[in-house]
C-alpha cells in the first residue's frame, strides 16, 4: 500500500482519495475510488483526484467496523475488566473497528433518584471522553423497573441512547413482570430492548448442586448453563416482547435452538434481532476439558457450545436470521484476575467465582473473514453487513457509521485479503495475558484504519493520537423495522 501526495492543485476535488481497491458497499463490491474531504466520505467513482492518494490495489475497502457489545473497565465483583477505554479502543482500531458500543449502568443504591439513569449516562460518557481513540456509543442497563426508572427512559432515548439492556440472570436480573414493564416503557419511547437470555432459576439450581458435590473445576461451568437454559429464556423473552410490542435484540446467541427461535419469531413478523459472537462460531465446549485450571480462560456466559451449534449459527448468520456479530469483549488476566490472585486469595476459586468473559475486540473482523468469507460460509457483503452495517443501523448510528456512502463519516478500513498473521498476545493490543485464539492462523487482515478521515492504525500499529474518539448519539429513526 502506497500513499502519495499530489502537486496538481488545479484538479483536486478531495482531500484524500483511496484508489484501486474493491469497495464493499451496501449494493455489493465495486471497483471504484473513494473520495474523502474533511471527516466525511464525499464521492465514490472512477478517476477521483485528491491532495493525497492512498493506493489500495488488490485490497478490500470497508467501512470501519462497529462492535455493538463491549465491556471496557467494567467492574466484576472484586476485579475490573482489564482493558480500559484507551487500551481497548487501541486494540479495536488495530483490528479495523472504529466504533464501539459499551454500557452505562445506574447506581443500584439510588433507585428512587429521578435522574439516576441520566447521571449514569453522563458519568460513562465522561469516563470515555479523552481516553477512547475510536468513536463510541452507549447502551443503558435496566437493573429495575421502578416508576422513577421507567419515567426516565424517554429522556435517555432523547439523549442519544435508544437501546436498553436487561438481564434474565445474575443479581441484576429482572422478573418477568419487571421485564414486561420495562419493555412497554422502552417501546413507548421508540427504543430497543437488548436481552441477556438465560434461565436464572435453572442455572442457580445446577450451580448449587455441583458445588454441593465438590464439582468446582472450570469444566462444570458449561454443565451448569446448558443449552436448554438459553433456549427457554429466549422463547420467554420473545413472548414478553411480543406482548409488550417491543423491538428485541438478543445478545450473544450461542445455541442452535436459540437462533431457531429467533428465526421463527421473525417469520411470524415479530421485530427481533439476534447477535452472535466469534467465540460461539469458532470455539467449542471442548475447551473446558483442558487440564487443571486452564479451562478458566474460556469461562464466559453463555458458555461455549457444541460443533453442531457452531454449524447452525454460521447458517443462521449467513441467512440473515442473526443480524450482527459483536464480541462481548470482557477481558480478564488469567493470572491475577481469573484466578483471583490479585484479591489475595491463596487457593483457586470454584468456577462460580471466576470472572466471566474473554478478550476478542481486535480480531473479530479478520476471524470472520478467514473462517467466514474464505471458508465459503459468508459472502463479502454479508461479512460487512454483520460486522459494520447492521450494528450501526440497529443502534441508530447509520448512515453516519457502518457504510461507504457519501455523507458518512470517513471511517474506512483497508483490508488485505492476502496478509497472513498468527494470533498471539504479543501481536494483539488487548490488555490481557492470553487470547482464546492463540496460534490461530488468519488469512486476511486489516492494514490501515481511518477514523473520520484520519489514519489511526497502519500495519498493525496504532498511529493515532490520544483520546480522538467522540460520543456518537443513536437515533431511533435510523433502525429499520426488520
Amino acid at each position: 500500500m502506497i500513499i502519495t501526495n499530489s502537486n496538481d492543485e488545479t484538479s483536486l476535488a478531495c482531500d484524500m482519495v483511496i484508489r484501486g481497491g474493491t469497495l464493499i458497499t451496501p449494493g455489493g463490491p465495486i471497483a471504484a475510488d473513494l473520495g474523502i474531504t474533511g471527516e466525511q466520505i464525499v464521492a465514490i467513482g472512477l478517476g477521483l483526484t485528491g491532495r493525497q492518494v492512498i493506493h489500495a490495489d488488490g485490497k478490500l475497502v470497508l467501512p470501519g467496523a462497529v462492535d455493538p457489545h463491549v465491556h471496557l473497565q467494567m467492574p466484576a465483583g472484586p476485579v475490573i475488566s482489564s482493558d480500559d477505554w484507551e487500551t481497548g479502543t487501541i486494540a479495536a482500531a488495530c483490528g479495523g473497528t472504529t466504533t464501539v458500543i459499551d454500557f452505562a449502568e445506574p447506581a443500584r443504591e439510588a433507585q428512587h433518584d429521578p435522574t439516576r439513569l441520566q447521571q449514569a449516562l453522563a458519568s460513562r460518557q465522561a469516563e470515555a471522553a479523552g481516553r477512547a481513540v475510536v468513536d463510541f456509543s452507549l447502551h443503558m442497563t435496566l437493573t429495575d423497573a421502578g416508576p422513577e426508572t421507567l419515567a426516565e427512559i424517554p429522556a435517555i432515548v432523547a439523549a442519544g441512547c435508544p437501546s436498553f439492556k436487561a438481564y434474565m440472570t445474575y443479581s441484576i436480573k429482572l422478573s418477568d413482570e419487571a421485564l414486561l414493564a420495562g419493555m412497554e416503557a422502552v417501546a413507548a419511547a421508540g427504543g430497543l430492548l437488548m436481552i441477556h437470555a438465560e434461565n436464572d432459576a435453572g442455572i442457580s439450581y445446577l450451580r448449587a448442586r455441583f458445588l454441593a458435590a465438590g464439582q468446582v473445576s472450570p469444566r462444570y461451568h458449561p454443565r451448569s448453563r446448558p443449552a436448554s437454559m438459553e433456549a427457554e429464556a429466549i422463547e420467554r423473552a420473545l413472548a414478553l416482547a411480543e406482548a409488550a410490542g417491543c423491538p428485541l435484540y438478543v445478545v450473544h446467541v450461542s445455541t442452535a435452538r436459540g437462533a431457531e427461535a429467533i428465526r421463527r419469531a421473525r417469520d411470524r413478523g415479530q421485530v427481533v434481532y439476534g447477535e452472535t459472537c466469534p467465540q460461539y462460531l469458532l470455539l467449542s465446549e471442548a475447551e473446558y476439558e483442558r487440564p487443571g485450571f486452564e479451562a478458566a480462560r474460556f469461562i464466559c456466559s453463555p458458555p461455549l457450545r457444541t460443533p453442531a451449534d457452531q454449524a447452525a449459527l454460521w447458517q443462521h448468520l449467513a441467512a440473515g436470521d442473526l443480524q450482527s456479530v459483536g464480541t462481548d469483549h470482557c477481558p480478564f488476566f488469567f493470572h491475577g484476575q481469573k484466578d483471583l490472585a490479585s484479591t489475595g486469595r491463596t487457593s483457586l476459586p470454584p468456577f462460580t467465582e471466576v470472572p466471566g468473559g474473554m478478550p476478542g475486540i481486535e480480531a473479530r473482523l479478520a476471524l470472520l473473514y478467514t473462517y467466514g468469507v474464505r471458508a465459503g460460509r459468508l459472502t463479502l457483503e454479508r461479512w460487512v453487513e454483520a460486522c459494520c452495517t447492521a450494528p450501526a443501523r440497529l443502534f441508530g448510528l447509520y448512515p453516519r457509521k457502518g457504510a461507504l456512502v457519501p455523507g458518512a463519516d470517513a471511517d474506512v478500513v483497508i483490508f488485505d485479503p492476502e496478509h497472513q498473521v498468527t494470533l498471539t498476545p504479543d501481536l494483539l493490543h488487548e490488555n490481557c495475558d492470553y487470547t482464546p485464539y492463540e496460534g490461530w492462523h488468519l488469512h486476511g487482515y486489516p492494514v490501515l484504519t481511518m477514523l473520520r478521515g484520519r489514519i489511526i492504525a497502519r500495519g498493525g500499529v496504532f498511529v493515532g493520537g490520544p483520546g480522538g474518539g467522540q460520543f456518537v448519539p443513536g437515533h431511533t429513526e435510523a433502525r429499520s423495522a426488520r
